[in-house]
């Protein structure tokens, strides 16, 4: 039998389905797919928040300040240089683009600055969870749905792509961090 379904819990059979009339059945749909994006802005919210705290967290956790700007072997790229790309990257693909914050990247000073001071590098990250937070909250279904206003990828991605590619480039990284410190301990 089939049924329509919210959260995992059956919300109409077929049977009841055939016995309602067509505009409201059409609205009760709306009403839950609307519900469910809804549910997953959410969700996307509280796990860019989580990886951005779990970074901040991995970034304190280097004992040593000036290991944040080192490099091992192959690993071109220090731990300090990732956070400030994931901070640049988020500001203008998060904030400049669907926030309309203004701010204005510079890719490549992401990766050629050195020494900028821990304190910086989280106060910076910490300001990022109640942006995200509220402009992905502040998304509707038509909005995530929409083409992303930059191109990202392909041509004519949707925000929900690019906020789910933008979430695991930011876990990606992240692990990178946890590498990089785990070397210098």
């Amino acid at each position: 039998m089939f049924f329509l379904s919210c959260r995992g819990y059956p919300l109409l059979s077929l049977v009841t389905i055939s016995n309602i009339r067509r505009p409201y059945l059409i609205s009760l749909i709306r009403r839950t797919q609307v519900n469910t994006i809804v549910m997953l802005n959410s969700v996307l919210a509280n796990f860019y928040e989580r990886d951005i705290r779990k970074l901040i967290e991995e970034v304190n956790l280097f004992r040593n300040e000036e290991d944040l700007w080192r490099t091992h072997g192959s690993v071109k790229n220090s731990a300090g240089n990732l956070v400030l790309h994931i901070i640049g990257g988020l500001n203008h693909l998060i904030g400049a683009t669907l926030a309309q914050t203004g701010y204005l990247r510079d890719r490549g000073q992401e990766f050629i600055r050195k020494g900028v001071e821990r304190k910086y590098l989280v106060s910076q990250l910490e300001e990022l969870v109640p942006m995200i937070n509220k402009t992905v909250n502040g998304l509707t279904p038509e909005n995530m749905e929409a083409e992303y206003p930059i191109f990202f990828d392909y041509p004519k991605a949707s925000t929900s792509y690019v906020l789910l590619q933008l979430l695991l480039h930011l876990n990606y990284h992240l692990e990178q961090v946890n590498y990089l410190r785990r070397i210098f301990e």
